[in-house]
């Protein structure tokens, strides 16, 4: 450890390092933090230099020393000046070394350093690199057998703000949050999935420690849940849909309204608001001559009066005794019944539902969505449909249709679920 490292002053009076466990087990791994310390301390274009100069060099496996003249030329595009005192940086605080053979190696710190580095910059940019990050690493100590509580705490907190972020979409009611958070968990299925295998692996070990076995418990129900979420996305998008309003006859929605205002700057929508609201009520235009004029003769008609105070009954009528009441028209919903029965394990939703024109089409999408949901606990014919073992799994783009008065829907499938 270095001898100047002392964090007296942090502490409260009385309490030394060795007092607090926690902050004693950074304090060993002191040689790794300085390295990552070099590389984050200084201006933003700095960092940026100094790690790419360090991947540069540690990408060369095959001869992992550089001599000074090879430097220079692979980094010929970089200031000679600012290139040594990146070099020198790097190599004062213990990332390289400049050897008796006049060659620059990496030290285990910087290439550790550069290897964690690496690892956060593969995730793609829908990923979630925090959850991407944990899941690798649980993977590697998982094989090793160098798990710790420590690790499956950082990735179940990470999964429970998941499911709150989640959560807080579908409560908005925000059309474009909730594809938006749904768009990211569909990102990252493969790390829950993922997750899911390493779990399963590190309780069937015997040996694994109660602190570990709970934790990788409360793991397990943290990912169940978030597999739940996507029918709870797909249930407030299908509310959404019902409330949507469609302007005149035009077919644009009150959807395509906010999106293209959304595509508009503040700037641009100031303007649009420019002259479109008066300070005070248009009276001229409350109550036309011609309205007024009909509620007068209305309050006055002796007829008008005669009928609204009229409060006797009408005449019966008969009533055919054979005429049976009426009743719901169930043949589309238990048509589409067979049609899921005959799945064996998956089929496009466009086959499901196409068929006899745009309304029976989007009276079977709507009876889809509900598979699985909480009607499954009601009874009657639609709770029977819901009971099916099958779900469908919506994605978040469309595909062209042309026919039965459909022209796009949305790209999906109905699969059976593992009973």
């Amino acid at each position: 450890m270095n001898d100047s490292f002392n964090l007296d002053d942090f502490l409260a009076a009385g309490v030394s390092l060795d007092d607090v466990p926690a902050l004693w087990s950074l304090a060993r791994a002191q040689s790794l933090i300085a390295a990552f310390i070099t590389l984050f301390r200084g201006g933003e274009e700095e960092v940026f230099i100094r790690l790419h100069v360090l991947r540069e060099m540690g990408g060369r496996a095959e001869t992992p020393r550089w001599g000074p003249d090879e430097l220079r030329r692979h980094f010929a595009y970089i200031d000679p000046i600012k290139l040594e005192t990146v070099l020198a940086r790097l190599r004062e605080n213990g990332l390289m070394v400049f050897g008796e053979d006049r060659q620059y190696q990496l030290t285990d710190a910087g290439r550790n350093a550069m290897a964690a580095v690496s690892v956060l910059l593969r995730f793609g940019e829908d990923e979630d690199a925090e959850l991407g990050f944990l899941t690798t690493q649980l993977a590697g100590m998982q094989v090793t057998g160098t798990v710790t509580p420590e690790v499956l705490q950082h990735l179940l907190a990470k999964l429970n703000a998941l499911t709150e972020s989640f959560e807080e979409a579908i409560a908005s009611g925000s059309e474009f949050r909730i594809i938006e958070a749904r768009s990211r968990l569909s990102a990252n299925m493969r790390w829950l999935d993922k997750g899911t295998g390493i779990l399963r692996s590190l309780l069937d070990v015997e040996e694994v420690t109660p602190e570990i076995g709970r934790v990788a418990h409360a793991i397990g129900l943290a990912q169940s849940k978030l597999a739940r979420v996507d029918a709870a996305f797909q249930r407030a998008l299908n509310k959404i849909e019902s409330q949507r309003v469609t302007l005149g006859e035009s077919g644009v929605s009150s959807s395509d309204v906010m999106v293209w205002l959304r595509g508009k700057s503040t700037a641009e929508i100031a303007a649009l608001a420019n002259n479109a609201l008066g300070a005070a009520p248009q009276t001229q235009f409350v109550a036309g001559g011609h309205e007024l004029l009909d509620r007068a003769e209305s309050a006055l008609s002796e007829d008008v009066q005669r009928m609204e105070a009229d409060n006797s009954l009408p005449t019966p009528q008969t009533v055919d005794q054979n005429l049976a009441p009426e009743s719901e028209d169930l043949s589309l919903l238990w048509k589409l019944t067979d049609r899921l029965i005959n799945v064996a394990e998956t089929a496009p939703a466009q086959r499901l539902v196409l068929g006899g024109g745009f309304a029976p089409a989007s009276y079977r999408l709507s009876l889809l969505s509900l598979l699985g949901g909480v009607e499954a606990q009601a009874e009657g014919p639609v709770a029977d449909l819901t009971q099916l073992p099958y779900e469908l799994v919506l994605e978040d783009h469309q595909v062209p249709v042309h026919q039965d008065e459909v022209a796009t829907m949305s790209a999906g499938v109905v699969r059976r679920r593992d009973t």
